[in-house]
């Protein structure tokens, strides 16, 4: 299914209203992050069930660098036991630069937020995008890179350059972030992504798809895509 002209959040509603069962979801959660928990509820749906289980790396630390995306890794096994009484149909690590940075591999099924932003790319035939994330300027270049790698042309990036508090950035600082993306790239672009799922995007998804005319995918909408999309026979 192609995104719809409404743009993503449209084509999630439709995904949920086309499902004739209901999808239960693991999503292994960083410890500090608190915006999954916060906008996956909100985007309503009602045949995805979401059920959580806290990753605590060994380091203890809330800033990403190697040893907190190995911790993730490391205590997924743990996690995903204690939610090994739900029947899942789909089990995700909620966090996306584990995805591109390598570490210990994680239990068998579980996918991450980037893999699930990979499958809503090629579920769209989408191969352009432009990328903004709130990560330091390596870490995003990192995955653009995993992007190509992957197929997927990024055509310009934007990065704030944090390595933690992503919680705190607010609606406009993400705006402001996406302005400072070339026109140009923009204007070639068949997508906008935002990367991570630390940080609220929610409440800005349909300004920036009315602004630029352009779907505009978030890592937390992207797994919300992918776990609604299992009803459809899409795999993981």
């Amino acid at each position: 299914m192609h995104p719809l002209p409404d743009g993503t959040l449209a084509t999630l509603a439709a995904l949920d209203a086309a499902a004739d069962r209901t999808v239960r979801a693991g999503l292994l959660l960083p410890w500090a992050n608190v915006a999954v928990e916060t906008e996956l509820p909100r985007l309503g749906l009602r045949h995805t069930i979401f059920h959580h289980a806290r990753l605590v790396p060994p380091s203890r630390a809330t800033a990403i660098d190697a040893s907190f995306w190995h911790g993730l890794r490391e205590a997924s096994a743990q996690a995903l036991d204690s939610l090994s009484h739900v029947p899942l149909d789909a089990v995700m690590l909620a966090c996306t630069s584990a995805g591109f940075t390598g570490g210990p591999p994680l239990p068998s099924g579980t996918v991450t937020a980037f893999d699930a932003l990979l499958r809503a790319l090629t579920e769209a035939v989408v191969t352009r995008v432009v990328l903004a994330t709130p990560y330091p300027d390596p870490v995003t270049e990192a995955e653009a890179e995993a992007f190509t790698e992957a197929g997927v042309e990024v055509l310009a990036h934007a990065s704030m350059g944090l390595t933690d508090g992503y919680p705190e950035v607010t609606p406009d600082q993400v705006l402001a972030l996406v302005e400072r993306l070339p026109q140009a790239a923009l204007d070639a672009a068949e997508a906008l992504v935002l990367s991570c799922t630390g940080w609220h995007t929610l409440p800005v998804i349909a300004e920036l798809e009315r602004r630029f005319g352009r779907p505009v995918l978030s890592s937390n909408l992207a797994m919300a895509l992918l776990a609604a999309r299992v009803p459809a026979g899409v795999g993981l």
